[in-house]
């Protein structure tokens, strides 16, 4: 997958018996992923797509193309992307998951911990999975600015000040 492309959404299968398909937004403001289309898929199927009513947990929206109900369940589980130029401009505060994925992170004194490999967020806050050589398993590090101190995108790493004993 190409780092032009963000994660938006995903498919969760079809709504009603006339091709029209639930839609999740991973969106800031959910709505804005009908501002996005035509979207693509992980293998780079395009999906022109229209919102036609928020639904409990999503949106009802018609893709273009697909007319029954069989066709809109055979999408369920699709992943959508946009690219990253449509998407607005963040803050310097905040950060897209895909642009911290890969990021070497560090500790204060400069010792390598390991690489960002996934952003979690479990309902309290986005978490970091840091992956590195010295770890047995994977390690949570809670996203904040007292965890975080730094993100630097342009030389790739962030300084992480973790809590006493997380990377023991």
């Amino acid at each position: 997958m190409s780092d032009t492309r963000i994660i938006v959404g995903a498919i969760a299968g079809a709504f009603g018996v006339h091709g029209e398909v639930r839609i999740k937004s991973f969106c800031a403001e959910p709505e804005a992923i009908g501002d996005y289309s035509p979207l693509t898929s992980e293998g780079g199927t395009e999906y022109v797509l229209t919102l036609t009513r928020a639904i409990k947990n999503g949106f009802a929206a018609e893709i273009e193309g697909v007319e029954t109900k069989e066709e809109a369940d055979a999408l369920r589980g699709v992943t959508l992307y946009a690219d990253r130029d449509q998407l607005p401009s963040l803050p310097d505060d905040e950060f897209y998951h895909a642009d911290l994925i890969g990021l070497t992170v560090l500790d204060t004194g400069g010792t390598i911990l390991g690489t960002v490999r996934n952003v979690l967020n479990h309902g309290a806050g986005d978490l970091l999975e840091v992956q590195g050589a010295d770890l047995k398993t994977p390690v949570l590090l809670p996203f904040t600015m007292k965890n975080v101190p730094t993100v630097d995108l342009a030389s790739g790493r962030i300084i992480a000040d973790p809590p006493e004993g997380l990377f023991e």
